[in-house]
């Protein structure tokens, strides 16, 4: 896989999905997924994504469905991102916006890391954690800088409307 899949972990908000969803296919993700109840193509998502849930993949599997890689799970007590190289074969995944990551993920989790914060912030929104992380791995390699993603979740469904 040329690109990182970014995995939401039960999201609530579906105006911050669609955000990552744009972001995904800004930077050249091979795709977004979604664990939890949320539809990744409810209309105030796909209204949210700016139309661009057609530009990369999306799909809403469970945990034990998601594609192979090593898990990066963002995480406030992980190891600081700025010391890693995120390959292009990670599966990135982000908690929700309440309850962070849950047990299931937190167990298929190969790494912890966490996004620089001053210790005053206790937390930065869904998006703007995903266009941290993807820009980082886009700066520092990742996709031989193309950041070319190939639109299909190896291991899950073709992505389609609900």
């Amino acid at each position: 896989r040329p690109a990182p899949v970014v995995v939401l972990d039960n999201p609530r908000n579906l105006g911050n999905t669609g955000a990552v969803i744009r972001l995904a296919a800004g930077f050249g993700a091979t795709g977004v997924v979604t664990t939890g109840t949320l539809d990744p193509w409810h209309p105030t998502v796909v209204r949210g994504g700016a139309g661009l849930h057609f530009a990369t993949a999306v799909e809403r599997l469970s945990v034990d469905e998601l594609p192979p890689g090593p898990v990066f799970a963002l995480d406030p007590e992980g190891e600081d991102i700025r010391g890693l190289k995120l390959p292009d074969d990670a599966v990135l995944a982000f908690g929700s916006e309440r309850s962070g990551l849950s047990a299931e993920l937190r167990a298929r989790t190969d790494h912890l890391v966490s996004l620089p914060m001053r210790p005053q912030v206790s937390s930065y929104n869904l998006a703007t954690s995903v266009a941290m992380t993807l820009f980082h791995w886009s700066a520092t390699g990742g996709g031989a800088g193309n950041g070319a993603g190939s639109g299909a979740v190896p291991g899950g469904p073709d992505a389609r409307p609900a």
